[in-house]
C-alpha cells in the first residue's frame, strides 16, 4: 500500500515553508492503539499516557494506586476532548496494561501525534505536606541524550522533519534530532505554561511555573510532550481530590483548554490567545 503524503512546518521556518514526507503504510501502524474523533486526518492527534500500569503499580497508598487514578485522568481528559471535538485523540493505555516505558512516546511518534502527554501521580517520602500538581518537560541534559540515542538508533524508516537520519552519519543525524527536539522543548514549554494558565483556580499547583527533568517518557523527538504529575498520592488533600469525580472534571477541563489553545495558536488562528 502506498503510504500517505504529509506537509507541515519546517523548523524555524513556520508554518510557511512546507515539506514533504511520506508517512508508514497500515503496516507500520499495526499494534497501534486506536484514534478516536474526527476522521479527518488534517485534525490535530493528541496521544495521552495514563502512567504505570499492569504489574507497575506506581505510587500508592492503602487502596489508592497511582496506575488506577491516572487511567481515570487519562479517560476523562479523552472524554472531554471528544466532547468538545475537533481533536483526535489516542490512549497508549485504555486498561490495566504494562506498557515498557520507551513505547510510550514512540507511540505518539507513530502516529504522527501533534501533542503528547503523560499523566502521573506524585508521592514523597518527607510526609504528607507536599501537595499540588506539577508541569514538566524534557530537560536540555535529556534532550542531548536523546538525541544521541535515537539518531544511532533509527535506520532506514526514520525521518525528522523531512530529512532521512539513514542518509546521515552519526553526527549530522544526532544533530538533526537534537534541532528538532529543541524546537519540541520549546513547543513543549509553552503548552506546559498554558496548562498552568488555563488551570488557575481550578488545579493547585505545587510549582508555578514549568519544571524540567530528564524522564524517558518525554524522549520523543518531534512530538511536543508534556509529564504532568496531577498531585501527590500520599497526601489526603491530594488523593481525594485526584480521586473525586469532581477533580476529574477540574483537569479534564483544564487541560482540555490548554491543548485547544495550544492547537489554535499553532494553527495561526489565535496568535493572541
Amino acid at each position: 500500500m502506498v503510504a500517505a503524503d504529509r506537509t507541515f512546518g519546517a523548523p524555524g521556518r513556520g508554518w510557511g515553508y512546507v515539506v514533504q514526507l511520506n508517512l508508514p503504510g497500515e503496516d507500520a501502524r499495526a499494534g497501534l492503539p486506536v484514534v478516536l474523533g474526527p476522521e479527518d486526518a488534517s485534525r490535530p492527534l493528541v496521544v495521552i499516557d495514563a502512567g504505570h500500569g499492569g504489574k507497575d503499580p506506581g505510587a500508592g497508598i492503602g487502596q489508592l494506586r497511582e496506575k488506577d487514578l491516572v487511567l481515570r485522568l487519562a479517560l476523562a481528559l479523552r472524554d472531554e476532548l471528544l466532547r468538545q471535538g475537533g481533536v483526535r485523540v489516542a490512549l497508549t493505555r485504555d486498561d490495566d496494561r504494562y506498557i515498557l516505558l520507551p513505547v510510550r512516546p514512540d507511540i505518539a511518534r507513530r502516529l504522527q501525534a501533534d501533542l503528547f502527554i503523560s499523566i502521573h501521580a506524585d508521592s514523597t517520602e518527607v510526609g504528607t505536606i507536599a501537595r499540588g500538581a506539577t508541569v514538566y518537560v524534557l530537560s536540555d541534559r535529556g534532550s542531548n541524550e536523546a538525541a544521541e540515542r535515537i539518531a544511532k538508533r533509527e535506520n532506514a524508516a526514520d525521518e525528522i522533519n523531512g530529512i532521512r537520519i539513514a542518509e546521515q552519519s552519526d553526527n549530522v543525524g544526532a544533530i538533526l534530532v537534537d534541532l528538532s527536539q529543541r524546537e519540541m522543548q520549546a513547543k513543549s514549554e509553552a503548552f506546559g505554561s498554558l496548562i498552568l494558565r488555563e488551570g488557575r483556580g481550578r488545579l493547585p499547583f505545587r510549582e508555578g511555573t514549568v519544571q524540567s527533568a530528564a524522564f524517558a517518557v518525554l524522549k520523543a523527538p518531534d512530538v511536543p510532550s508534556v509529564l504532568f504529575e496531577s498531585g501527590y498520592i500520599n497526601n489526603p488533600d491530594d488523593a481525594a481530590r485526584i480521586a473525586s469525580p469532581e477533580g476529574r472534571r477540574a483537569f479534564a477541563e483544564a487541560v482540555a483548554s490548554a491543548i485547544r489553545v495550544h492547537f489554535a495558536r499553532e494553527s495561526g488562528q489565535a496568535t493572541a490567545l
